[in-house]
């Protein structure tokens, strides 16, 4: 699938720095099957590795800096990987900073390189390649230095690298890049980080990603707002119930008594987050008996969830997931990440995909003057070493 980027990066090493790349590393974006806004609430999130990467090729050098290039971008940086990072204008430099940053406050030491690196995830449509990117670079310093990180803490020094960059994400992201398994997601416990394997027979099935082509500028305030509800709504279930420490030892039964001492929205997320806690474990049982109809369900029942009681989804993504419920070929669909727009992720059944691809991007087309964009993705191995064969 990915022959060609390992080739084409390959070949921008050899002109640009003169040598055969040293190491070759392969770090996926993600996908997240279901358990949607759950990571900061303490409850479990079921991602998988996909088959959409960022090829990066490695050198180890004699020289006094270090080089990393962004071929897609056509720029490059030089940096002194003995100095303390700082914050750069140019972003991207940043995510390689970051891990550098990490590298030195563990007291880690490596010596200089040439980097390039290229994409085929893509930018901005929730696939989470900042993560790609993090793990990727630091499973390639481990491999060239032997530093003998192991996977679980590279994917904590990602995401320490994306705190430093200012953005306070989760575990889920940084650790499905590294720890993803071909046609397997990973139930993590977002509050022990304890995570289990599950098989994820699609082979009757597309995992077909529909991107809105939008993103709409609520998100960062909604965001935070959603969080501090949900601090609110656990609260006042621990004062009536002392035994409730998260949402995940909360039952429906126990909101709904006390619905009346809580405002509307603090309600409404508080509901939602005990329910989609449940589908997840749900999902774990559909998929240990390979019914991907039932989960199919459940990803619409999310759905239903993050836009009526969570409240963060849009106009777009709605349009997306109410025209494809009608589609008998369409067992499950639900908007996938953050919301506001973004992505959503379906299930269609095998050999019906290119009729509902054609039809859902025309009357999108139509209804909002927005291109669809669309990615069919299938669940592959985390960040590894490429061994030409």
């Amino acid at each position: 699938m990915n022959t060609q980027l390992i080739q084409s990066t390959k070949a921008f090493f050899e002109k640009t720095f003169g040598n055969t790349p040293q190491k070759i590393v392969l770090s996926p974006g993600r996908i997240n099957i279901i358990g949607e806004h759950i990571d900061y609430n303490d409850g479990y999130v079921l991602p998988a590795a996909i088959d959409k990467v960022i090829c990066f090729a490695f050198e180890k050098t004699n020289s006094t800096t270090s080089t990393i290039v962004a071929i897609d971008l056509g720029e490059s940086v030089t940096i002194d990987v003995t100095a303390d990072s700082k914050l750069s204008d140019t972003i991207w430099t940043n995510y390689f900073r970051g891990i550098l940053q990490q590298l030195q406050n563990k007291g880690l030491v490596i010596g200089n390189f040439n980097c390039v690196f290229s994409s085929s995830i893509p930018v901005g449509s929730g696939l989470s390649s900042s993560a790609a990117l993090e793990c990727g670079f630091l499973f390639g310093l481990n491999e060239l230095f032997h530093l003998d990180i192991k996977p679980v803490d590279i994917a904590l020094m990602g995401q320490s690298a994306e705190h430093w960059v200012g953005i306070n994400c989760g575990i889920m992201d940084q650790f499905s890049s590294v720890m993803g398994k071909t046609n397997q997601v990973i139930k993590i416990d977002c509050r022990t980080l304890e995570y289990e394997y599950h098989k994820a027979d699609f082979s009757d099935y597309s995992l077909v990603l529909f991107d809105s082509n939008v993103k709409h500028s609520l998100f960062s305030s909604a965001y935070n707002q959603r969080r501090e509800e949900c601090e609110q709504g656990l609260a006042i279930l621990s004062s009536h119930f002392p035994e409730v420490k998260s949402f995940r030892e909360a039952t429906e039964v126990q909101l709904l008594s006390i619905k009346d001492t809580m405002t509307e929205d603090v309600f409404k997320r508080s509901h939602y987050v005990i329910k989609e806690i449940k589908r997840v474990t749900l999902a774990c049982e559909a998929l240990d008996r390979g019914d991907i109809e039932t989960l199919g369900q459940l990803l619409f029942e999310t759905h239903e969830g993050l836009s009526k009681e969570y409240e963060v989804s849009c106009a777009e993504l709605d349009m997306i997931v109410d025209t494809l419920k009608k589609e008998p070929a369409v067992v499950g669909s639900r908007v996938m990440g953050g919301g506001f727009g973004g992505c959503t992720i379906n299930l269609i059944k095998k050999g019906q995909e290119e009729a509902i691809k054609t039809k859902l991007a025309q009357l999108y087309q139509e209804t909002f003057g927005i291109e669809l964009k669309i990615y069919e993705v299938t669940i592959s191995n985390g960040t590894s070493l490429y061994h030409p064969s």
